[in-house]
């Protein structure tokens, strides 16, 4: 197996290069255990954040992020839209959302009760990585339908297009590689 090797926020680690079709690879970022990599990428996104009421991620890469971002703010609360309803929801709204992580198209949802909180407010969108942009977008609609307004749209990287864009704020770029590992356009 291949790897890339990522330096973010004073650490660095081996990614390992997954194939996602014939013709592209990703480096396979996970935040999941990593409680130093969490902890030192939220204290940088931290110092760029712009002010905001809440924080909101997808489930399930962005939580360990999210989280330490909320507890080192000193945060109460944070929001988290979630692949699928739960019992214990008062309600839901919800959006598809088609990632490149992910095979099929998923739904995702946000409780009605965590919607109210968020209407009116300042809402920073916050993920591990933003790719083609369609888990942001999905994100973007439910803090829309909860009538929140968003002030930003963080990452700890950002992949292929996404690092053109001037409307997120990320640490670090992550090339995309061809079939054979090879980093594209670096």
């Amino acid at each position: 197996m291949k790897y890339y090797e990522l330096n973010v926020a004073g650490l660095k680690r081996q990614l390992p290069i997954c194939p996602l079709n014939d013709k592209l690879s990703i480096g396979a970022f996970v935040i999941f255990g990593d409680c130093e990599l969490a902890t030192a990428a939220a204290t940088e996104l931290l110092k760029k954040a712009p002010e905001y009421d809440y924080l909101i991620t997808a489930e399930a890469k962005g939580i360990p992020l999210v989280h330490e971002m909320a507890r080192q703010n000193g945060d109460k609360k944070y929001m988290l839209a979630r692949k699928g309803a739960k019992l214990y929801m008062t309600g839901v709204f919800e959006v598809e959302v088609n990632s490149i992580t992910t095979a099929k198209t998923q739904k995702l949802y946000l409780d009605t009760e965590d919607a109210a909180l968020m209407k009116g407010k300042r809402i920073l969108i916050v993920d591990d990585v933003i790719s083609t942009g369609e888990s942001l977008h999905a994100l973007e609609e439910l803090v829309k339908k909860a009538g929140g307004n968003i002030v930003g749209r963080m990452a700890i990287l950002a992949e292929g297009d996404a690092t053109e864009r001037d409307d997120i704020i990320y640490l670090e770029k992550l090339p995309l590689f061809t079939s054979d590992g090879m980093p594209i356009g670096v």
